[in-house]
């Protein structure tokens, strides 16, 4: 059951971000979301989305990734980082959706999670974007917000998912992970904090650095 001080930190994200935020990979269907978010580890949304732009375009179908050269798919997707084990596990993937989920992306958890380059984060991405299924999905962000507030102490994506799992209701699950981003794209950024701006500085471990040197964030 949620206490009163994550109820809070729910409130104020709630005010803060009072439209629907839309997951910022940008992709038409399933697949080119699992795609997306394969290439997106170790990489910034905005550059998978200059990527994609043009992979969703010359790759239209499952099959296309399926039958893709490998040396080929590991140019056009050089810019990721990690390239060489990206392409490897997109076209892996593409052929296991193809002989064993007859071309389409599963919803449950253990089947994602069985294909190449899938884990929990990748999952949990489908599964609350495509599917609707609430889902905690622990990115860069989310750890080093839910740590900061206090949410878990983990360092482990996995226990972080879990912890936040059982503080957060359920109906926020999906929404709190996009509140997470955003916040920790605008505000609460991992080398220079705007915590003298932040809603949510009472709420922050780190709060007391901004008293004792305030100096540290004035870069942001």
């Amino acid at each position: 059951m949620a206490t009163k001080r994550t109820l809070e930190i729910i409130e104020i994200f709630r005010k803060m971000y009072p439209e629907d935020i839309r997951c910022y990979l940008e992709h038409s269907d399933p697949w080119q979301l699992l795609v997306a978010t394969i290439l997106s580890a170790q990489c910034t949304d905005a550059r998978v989305n200059m990527i994609t732009k043009d992979l969703f375009v010359k790759y239209k179908t499952m099959k296309d990734y399926a039958d893709a050269d490998l040396s080929e798919m590991e140019n056009d997707i050089r810019q990721a980082g990690f390239f060489r084990n990206k392409a490897k596990n997109i076209i892996a993937c593409a052929n296991m959706l193809l002989r064993d989920f007859d071309g389409k992306v599963p919803s449950d958890i253990d089947e994602l999670t069985k294909l190449p380059g899938v884990g929990r984060k990748t999952a949990n991405v489908i599964r609350g974007n495509i599917y609707g299924i609430n889902s905690i999905v622990v990115d860069t962000h989310v750890k080093r917000i839910s740590r900061r507030l206090k949410l878990t102490k983990e360092e482990d994506p996995e226990k972080i998912e879990y912890d936040l799992m059982k503080a957060i209701p359920e109906e926020y699950w999906i929404n709190i992970n996009l509140w997470m981003i955003t916040f920790g794209r605008q505000i609460c950024k991992a080398q220079s904090p705007k915590c003298q701006e932040c809603p949510l500085a009472g709420y922050c471990r780190d709060r007391h650095d901004v008293q004792i040197r305030p100096h540290h964030h004035r870069k942001a």
